[in-house]
């Protein structure tokens, strides 16, 4: 791993995401208060600091329309899919209480090899999350599940994660300093 820390935001809550599957492959939107919120803390904390007015984020809404507020203010913005969340293939977009338990189950007993829903594996999201760089600067904009496999490989390196010792999600508009 690099030494070089970045900063990552989780994106705003979205809109229509309780209670649901969401992932890469379902594009909802942040309300534009929330999002302009979020680009206003991420501004003054480059200010504050010093930083590049660059900034990176997942090409989906939730991300995407923050780092747009940031590019109205004059910043460059990197639309970045290695910074999506985890593909949840078929599961992607529906509730949570309409998976089947037996498919949560395979997943939970192969929580690092298994697809969810045909989807991605977590070891795919590892490997991605864990080899993203940056080309200028070091402030982007991505989802939970993705934090979660940047931080974990990058504290536990090549451990492999069960499903009893993945961790909570950061909250939505969350700032972590990881390397």
């Amino acid at each position: 791993m690099s030494s070089e820390n970045i900063r990552v935001w989780r994106h705003p809550c979205p809109s229509g995401a309780a209670g649901r599957c969401i992932g890469a492959g379902t594009d909802l939107p942040v309300h534009w208060r929330a999002a302009k919120r979020l680009a206003r803390r991420i501004q003054k904390l480059a200010q504050r600091e010093r930083l590049p007015k660059i900034i990176y984020s997942s090409p989906l809404r939730r991300c995407a329309d923050v780092g747009a507020w940031l590019k109205a203010w004059g910043w460059q913005h990197h639309q970045d899919p290695a910074l999506l969340e985890l593909d949840f293939g078929a599961w992607d977009g529906r509730a949570w209480a309409e998976i089947e338990r037996a498919e949560i189950d395979l997943w939970v007993a192969d929580f690092v090899a298994h697809a969810p829903g045909g989807g991605e594996s977590l070891a795919a999201l590892l490997e991605r999350a864990g080899n993203w760089r940056p080309q200028e600067g070091g402030l982007l904009i991505s989802h939970g599940g993705w934090m979660l496999a940047r931080r974990w490989r990058a504290e536990q390196g090549q451990v492999l994660p069960a499903a009893a010792t993945w961790p909570k999600p950061p909250r939505y508009g969350e700032l972590w300093l990881t390397a």
